[in-house]
């Protein structure tokens, strides 16, 4: 078993979510590998990284491997787990996030690491290949949105995953407002854990 913590664009492992996640698991789960790597902020570098963790990753954990991607991690959760198969939750997930991207084109410096890097046109170019479409198996995914997302319009993860497990809360904002209150129940939809109570299982909110 492992967990694979993806982090959005411009970000890090120091985001919220990721320590609330990191800090969580290492009280409550100890046994189960947590890695979140500091990805790239360039796209064809980040899911060159990505695919090489997951495979390496998948071929040493004796149990299911589970992502939790965030906003661009979201994105590249997606990817992932249409390709190896992977069970995801999606927190404000990125649909089209090679758009947002046009307007970071040039030097940019990153929000927790202070690393500059220019992103260039063709990164927006590899962003968009990482598109997908339809989903193969729509059970996969759990997905978490709330209505005051200030970067992202949840309205385009709603549609795009809409057969999905999909919880909707009002209000909060682009981090997610108190993410850490679902991680019991994240434990257990991504098979990390033995079954939890019913009132902890994820349901879908009404819409």
């Amino acid at each position: 078993m492992a967990l694979i913590y993806i982090h959005g664009f411009n970000s890090s492992p120091a985001s919220l979510k990721a320590k609330q996640t990191a800090d969580w698991f290492s009280v409550n789960a100890p046994d189960i590998p947590y890695i979140c790597p500091a990805l790239s902020n360039k796209p064809d570098l980040a899911i060159e990284q990505l695919n090489t963790l997951v495979e390496s990753t998948i071929e040493s954990s004796p149990g299911p491997v589970g992502l939790i991607g965030s906003s661009m991690g979201g994105y590249y959760a997606t990817w992932l787990g249409e390709k190896y198969g992977l069970k995801a939750v999606l927190v404000n997930p990125a649909v089209r996030p090679y758009e947002f991207m046009l307007g970071y084109l040039g030097e940019n410096t990153n929000y927790h690491t202070g690393e500059r890097y220019i992103l260039e046109p063709h990164h927006v170019d590899v962003a968009k290949s990482l598109k997908v479409g339809t989903l193969k198996n729509s059970k996969n995914y759990w997905v978490l949105l709330q209505t005051g997302d200030d970067v992202l319009d949840y309205r385009q993860a709603e549609t795009l995953y809409a057969n999905c497990d999909l919880t909707i809360e009002k209000g909060g904002d682009h981090s997610f407002q108190h993410f850490e209150r679902h991680l019991p129940a994240i434990m257990d939809f991504l098979q990390l854990s033995p079954k939890l109570a019913p009132e902890l299982a994820p349901k879908l909110s009404l819409k």
